[in-house]
């Protein structure tokens, strides 16, 4: 229900949140305080695969939704610093460091949910299409929450969607490749090397982008659109 009032799509095909609206509304930044509250008191570890896959990925959507609301207006995520991390130099850069959610009596971070739970749990390299940092380079935030029932193919579509998109992959006239910084950081999850990078990314590709990809000589250079969605 939130994100359908918050989320939209945007004619250069990345979805923006109205942040600005999101955070004048006390009723509304509750609500998802009490979605938070309510994803965190559940058990996910019992869950099917599917329901488990789409519960984590909703909580650290919403979670990241809510640092953004508590500081906004800010610039970027990466304005945020994390806190309780002591001297971890990687805490001066974004807020994934800070522990939120407490589950199954765990206390985590956006950093944990992303790489102790959904990476290594799932082995899906789809996942960075589902989980958003506030980013204009990131893949789109949906204007829904996942659902079990529907998780596949959403992330087909996601992944489709973000590959087939300048922000995702471009080939320059030399036939090279720029592409997110995504594929870069978590390149293990790509295949661990260009080669697997460039093979997942024709999986996704349109017809005219596989085509261009087929060519390719090699990845140039990679990029990463840190400003606010």
């Amino acid at each position: 229900t939130l994100l359908a009032l918050y989320v939209s799509a945007s004619a250069d095909g990345v979805n923006r949140v109205d942040y600005a609206r999101w955070s004048n509304s006390r009723d509304d930044r509750a609500a998802l305080d009490s979605y938070v509250a309510e994803l965190a008191g559940q058990r996910p570890s019992t869950f099917e695969r599917a329901r488990a896959f789409a519960t984590w990925i909703n909580l650290y959507n919403a979670v990241t939704l809510q640092v953004v609301l508590e500081r906004y207006p800010i610039a970027s995520i990466r304005d945020i610093r994390s806190e309780g991390t002591g001297l971890d130099p990687r805490a001066l850069i974004g807020p994934w460091r800070t522990k939120r959610v407490t589950v199954e009596g765990r206390r985590l971070s956006l950093d944990d949910i992303e790489n102790t739970i959904l990476r290594p749990t799932f082995h899906d390299s789809r996942v960075h299409y589902a989980i958003n940092c506030a980013s204009i380079g990131c893949p789109n935030l949906m204007p829904r929450a996942w659902r079990a029932e529907t998780l596949e193919a959403d992330l087909d579509a996601a992944a489709r969607a973000y590959v087939n998109h300048p922000r995702g992959v471009s080939v320059n006239a030399d036939g090279s490749l720029r592409v997110s910084s995504i594929y870069r950081w978590f390149r293990a999850d790509f295949g661990g090397s260009g080669s697997g990078v460039v093979a997942h990314l024709r999986r996704y590709a349109s017809p005219e982008l596989a085509a261009r990809l087929g060519g390719a000589t090699g990845i140039a250079g990679y990029g990463y659109d840190w400003a606010l969605n």
